[in-house]
């Protein structure tokens, strides 16, 4: 079995386009959504529609809990305040309900899934280091547990951290492993980012996928958003 997981979509609509386009290509028969569907981006609507449409679990992430009115952004710097804000304004009645139901973990057999950490889901905390991994390991019993949050790729081991775009796993191991983001891609390469795993190989694969970087960067300037956001994407930073 395939089973692809997203994280960080943030209101691409090219972005997401493109990674459904190829999991509809693939042999991929269950896709995760790690939550951050919104925010950053110009099509809120359009991209929670698809994500609920195709995702057979969908996670809260801040960025949604913020949009739906069930944080304040007092944490969050001037450009994301203004996309949460604009982005509540263009939210449809039918996808805040559906955004203010979502988890904030969801389990598939021997899969977590969260948006930023195992240890304080709602906590929004970042797991940037091996260091800050392996304070997270004793949180979960699963085999592997996915998030995003960090939008940069890249899987951890109590032993060891990768970056590799495909590692096999080892069995009876745990990882903890971040899967880019779709739609805002931070790690200095701004193609659409996500992970495949294969159950039967014991494989964990990159994607990364090309798309109109400029079409949605023309988006974000043209709905009044800061123009960082627009530019931001056009170099993966």
């Amino acid at each position: 079995m395939q089973i692809a997981i997203i994280s960080d979509v943030h209101a691409n609509l090219e972005a997401l386009r493109a990674v459904l386009d190829y999991t509809g290509q693939q042999a991929i028969e269950t896709i995760f959504c790690l939550g951050d569907s919104v925010g950053y981006g110009p099509d809120p609507n359009e991209c929670v529609n698809l994500i609920a449409k195709h995702c057979r679990h969908v996670i809260m992430g801040n960025h949604d809990y913020a949009a739906v009115g069930l944080a304040n952004t007092e944490f969050f710097n001037a450009n994301a305040k203004r996309a949460i804000s604009w982005t509540r304004d263009q939210l449809s009645r039918d996808n805040i309900n559906f955004l203010k139901k979502l988890p904030f973990t969801a389990e598939y057999e021997h899969l977590l899934l969260t948006h930023a950490s195992p240890r304080n889901p709602s906590n929004w905390e970042y797991v940037l280091t091996h260091q800050a991994a392996l304070k997270q390991f004793k949180a979960f019993r699963q085999n592997i547990c996915f998030i995003g949050h960090s939008h940069v790729p890249i899987i951890y081991s109590p032993s060891a951290y990768f970056t590799d775009k495909k590692i096999i796993l080892e069995r009876g191991e745990s990882y903890i492993v971040n899967v880019g983001s779709v739609g805002q891609p931070r790690d200095g390469d701004p193609r659409s980012c996500f992970v495949v795993l294969d159950t039967e190989s014991n494989t964990l694969e990159y994607i990364r996928l090309e798309y109109d970087t400029h079409m949605t960067s023309e988006k974000i300037k043209n709905a009044g958003l800061p123009a960082y956001l627009a530019d931001r994407i056009l170099y993966g930073q």
